[in-house]
């Protein structure tokens, strides 16, 4: 099966991830005295963690025969930055979702778990990935910290069950993998804190 992908999309999921990766650079800029490295740290742990977030749903929705796009939400990535830059220095992480159609057939509870199930598995994925560098000390070691935190984070939030976030719909398809989802970001999380 080809996964495809528009101009547009790859564009605002270029932007989703430099406007996040920027608001976590700035509110967390006290961390390393070089605002450009940890500039490309945070676009390396936040935004790979957005980017594969989304397309995991992505390419799992179109293995299931669904159109899937990223979509940025403006509005969301404004706030983000003008929040991550005033004295309130609060994260809003919210800049935009894939939009899935499927056709003339509505996917089951399984494949919709299944797709949603996708965006933060792939995020536990990356922490235990990152957690690797942390050993390394320095700007691997910072790089491989944030990276774990951030994703196991990222999976967790995700993982909530409330609507519309992916927890609502995975533990309405299987509770086992729900809660040993909720249970590897915990763990991961509480391997390192910030």
């Amino acid at each position: 099966m080809e996964f495809t992908f528009s101009k547009n999309e790859l564009k605002e999921l270029a932007i989703s991830a430099v406007v996040i990766g920027f608001s976590f650079a700035w509110i967390r800029r006290g961390l390393i005295p070089d605002f450009f490295i940890l500039f490309v740290i945070m676009m390396i742990a936040v935004g790979a963690g957005f980017v594969f977030h989304e397309l995991a749903h992505k390419i799992t929705a179109q293995r299931f025969g669904c159109f899937a796009e990223y979509r940025m939400w403006e509005t969301g990535l404004i706030i983000a930055f003008l929040l991550a830059v005033s004295p309130l220095h609060i994260i809003f992480a919210a800049p935009g979702a894939v939009y899935i159609q499927c056709g003339y057939y509505s996917i089951s509870r399984r494949e919709n778990g299944i797709i949603s199930a996708a965006g933060p598995a792939t995020n536990l994925a990356l922490a235990v990935i990152f957690q690797f560098l942390i050993p390394s000390g320095g700007v691997l070691g910072l790089l491989g910290r944030i990276g774990l935190l951030v994703n196991a984070f990222l999976a967790l939030f995700n993982l909530l069950p409330f609507p519309p976030l992916d927890g609502s719909k995975v533990i309405g398809w299987n509770i086992g993998i729900w809660a040993f989802m909720v249970l590897i970001a915990i763990l991961l999380l509480g391997m390192n804190v910030w």
